[in-house]
């Protein structure tokens, strides 16, 4: 099988053709936004940390992996002037994958409107250049997907989780590569991750991302909670019996690694397989570092409902619960529930949304799309803690 995708400099295949706006520090986001405004294709965006390098390098990585994606065409990045995570040094890296990269510094420029003026002029020939490309046909073995779940309640490990692993075990013997984030998810599960490694190295790494994401979720004392009041509503009376459910979205192939997120690096997935990534449950932010990791599509089961999407990266929508589904069918791709009914097999529906990712690849819009959802957060874990948690 097949999708129709645009082909990038470095050899990837993007799903979407977006002209990434990238403001480095929080006091340049509204510029971001004027300087996107108006221009098809051109995607503001902006991460709500610090505008500090050193100590906080998960942020600078995220940033380069998120404008390295295939979905993104070309990046023109804005700065302040005064930050120490500089444009510059973003977009080298960027660049380096061979896409169009540019930058801008409002206080060199002398201030916002000429600032916008000059960007708007860059984005406005990027987009050109971007609606000249054109969608090739490429085998689904070219395929990255991240899988996640959110809003979590009884029916997701009996339906959307399942069949989103019947998707998993798809893309894989396709030849392409699926990836699942959310360590503190595998709490009291990773010891059925772990049989599925295909070495010690690996089961190794899954236990100690899942041990140390638990360590920094139980400090004495200030303590936070693994369930949030919509898992509890919804019926999940523990971690592990969540967990036991959202690890069913891994499928049943070998795990061939995990992806390391830290101050170090972020890893981007290094070929085909299926993959587990470090990182966070935070559903922004977790979007956020798939796509760094390369991720050009992610699928995302919810029985609560939700109503997400990402910047960059298309969000599929599957719902487990048909009751959810009808209330909010205009922000839901996918009826899982239908498995629920008993009307469908898991198999059945695993296959309608491996269909559905391919239509999406080739140029079909979610409903998140359609509705204008372009969430975007970076996640980062303060370095001082993991090293007073033996972590670093």
């Amino acid at each position: 099988m097949s999708f129709m995708g645009y082909e990038r400099p470095d050899g990837s295949v993007g799903v979407r053709n977006h002209i990434l706006v990238m403001a480095v520090a929080p006091c340049v986001e509204p510029v971001a936004r004027m300087v996107a405004e108006g221009i098809e294709g051109a995607v503001p965006v902006t991460q709500h940390g610090v505008c500090l390098k050193e100590g906080h390098e998960t942020i600078f990585n995220t940033l380069v992996g998120v404008g390295q994606n295939p979905n993104v065409a070309a990046v023109l990045l804005i700065g302040m002037g005064c930050e120490s995570l500089r444009p510059d040094l973003v977009g080298s890296a960027i660049a380096e994958s061979g896409k169009p990269v540019e930058w801008v510094v409002c206080q060199e420029l002398g201030g916002t409107r000429n600032t916008v003026v000059r960007a708007k002029e860059i984005v406005k020939a990027m987009a050109q250049q971007a609606k000249e490309m054109k969608r090739k046909e490429f085998d689904d073995s070219r395929l990255v997907v991240g899988l996640k779940c959110g809003g979590s309640d009884t029916t997701m490990g009996i339906a959307a989780n399942p069949a989103v692993g019947v998707v998993a075990d798809l893309i894989v013997e396709a030849g392409g590569a699926a990836l699942i984030i959310e360590p503190v998810e595998a709490v009291g599960a990773e010891q059925v991750l772990a049989q599925r490694a295909i070495n010690e190295e690996v089961r190794n790494q899954i236990y100690k991302v899942v041990s140390n994401e638990q360590k920094r979720w139980s400090v004495p004392g200030c303590e936070m909670e693994f369930m949030c009041k919509g898992n509890i509503d919804g019926g999940l009376t523990t971690i592990e019996e969540k967990s036991l459910g959202a690890i069913h979205k891994a499928g049943t192939k070998p795990i061939q690694g995990v992806l390391e997120f830290s101050q170090r690096r972020l890893q981007k997935v290094p070929g085909p397989g299926l993959y587990l990534q470090d990182g966070t449950h935070f559903e922004p932010h977790a979007f956020s570092c798939m796509a760094a990791a390369g991720a050009q599509i992610i699928v995302f089961t919810t029985g609560r409902g939700a109503t997400l999407g990402h910047a960059i990266v298309p969000l599929i929508h599957v719902c487990s619960h048909p009751e959810t589904y009808e209330r909010m069918k205009d922000d839901m791709d996918i009826n899982a529930g239908t498995i629920i009914q008993g009307k469908e097999s898991v198999e059945s529906v695993g296959k309608r949304i491996f269909n559905e990712i391919l239509e999406v690849a080739s140029g079909k819009l979610t409903r998140a799309e359609l509705l204008g959802y372009n969430n975007f957060a970076v996640y980062h874990r303060d370095p001082r803690l993991d090293i007073l948690l033996g972590i670093a």
